[in-house]
């Protein structure tokens, strides 16, 4: 097919070259025009009309919002199939897609999945369009069709993390008390991963967060456009929040004390400053 590709970063980049080795033809667009070497490029414009395939791979809804605008208002702009892999406010949807064949693919994972075509899509979007998306994505990964509405993909990722990031704060409290009362971290992870309370945080990313990583792939900042944008579809239900609004209020704080870096795990590190102990190991003033 041939594949426009919207947006060549520490995603977008590996995306396209494995898109590009599946034998297909690609042409990439980015703000940034460093960000294309190595690959044919094009305006945004171009890439909208000449591609069978418009695939969206970009920072948050802010970035999506305005390459829909600079595509246009109406459809004809996009005269294939659009398939975005933003983890993008499902409120906003309805405003990007207009009438254009429009698949809400959220992505899962990081730049090594992305490399290695063990990403996960959670795809929402018309019968027709989702066949187009399953073709292209089967390349990149596993592809799970949530439904025929293009938003409901993003609603399920966006859920995804919030409970990811409310278990990275649960896990870092308990993870702390256990360690002030004398237990070793590295040893309390391990028990309580094997226990009712375990989760695919504490056996994955836990043992990360005790060598020292905080995750560095994804923006703090992002973090908490997505829990703000869950917030807001609470809202607009009436659904109650209160739990997850503590998860956002915690990364909010971080993201006002560490500014807006990349570190998922950073709400943990402020957790880590409060009491005064690094679980990766004794406190410096200790």
């Amino acid at each position: 097919m041939r594949i426009g590709v919207v947006g060549v970063g520490r995603m977008g980049g590996p995306i396209a070259r494995r898109l590009t080795d599946a034998g297909h033809e690609v042409l990439v667009h980015d703000a940034d025009a460093a960000a294309v070497a190595g690959f044919a490029s094009a305006s945004l414009r171009a890439l909208g009309e000449r591609s069978e395939v418009l695939l969206t791979v970009l920072p948050g809804t802010p970035e999506l919002v305005a390459v829909a605008a600079e595509l246009g208002d109406g459809g004809g702009d996009v005269t294939g199939t659009w398939i975005d892999l933003t983890s993008a406010d499902p409120r906003r949807v309805a405003e990007i897609a207009g009438d254009r064949a429009f698949v809400g693919a959220p992505m899962s994972g990081g730049p090594e999945d992305a490399a290695s075509g063990t990403l996960r899509f959670y795809s929402g979007g018309p019968p027709d369009a989702l066949a187009t998306a399953r073709e292209v994505l089967s390349v990149l990964g596993e592809v799970i069709e949530v439904g025929p509405d293009a938003a409901s993909g993003y609603t399920v990722k966006l859920l995804a993390n919030l409970l990811w990031f409310g278990q990275s704060i649960a896990a870092a409290e308990a993870l702390l008390l256990g360690q002030r009362v004398g237990l070793d971290p590295g040893a309390l992870r391990a028990l309580l991963a094997d226990s009712p309370g375990g989760s695919a945080y504490l056996d994955r990313w836990a043992p990360r967060l005790l060598d020292g990583d905080y995750l560095r792939d994804f923006g703090l900042d992002r973090v908490v456009e997505e829990l703000d944008s869950l917030a807001g579809l609470a809202a607009d239900f009436d659904i109650p929040f209160e739990l997850s609004s503590l998860v956002a209020r915690l990364h909010r704080e971080a993201l006002d004390r560490f500014g807006p870096v990349n570190g998922e795990l950073l709400a943990t590190a402020l957790l880590e400053e409060r009491s005064g102990r690094l679980l990766r190991g004794p406190h410096p003033r200790e």
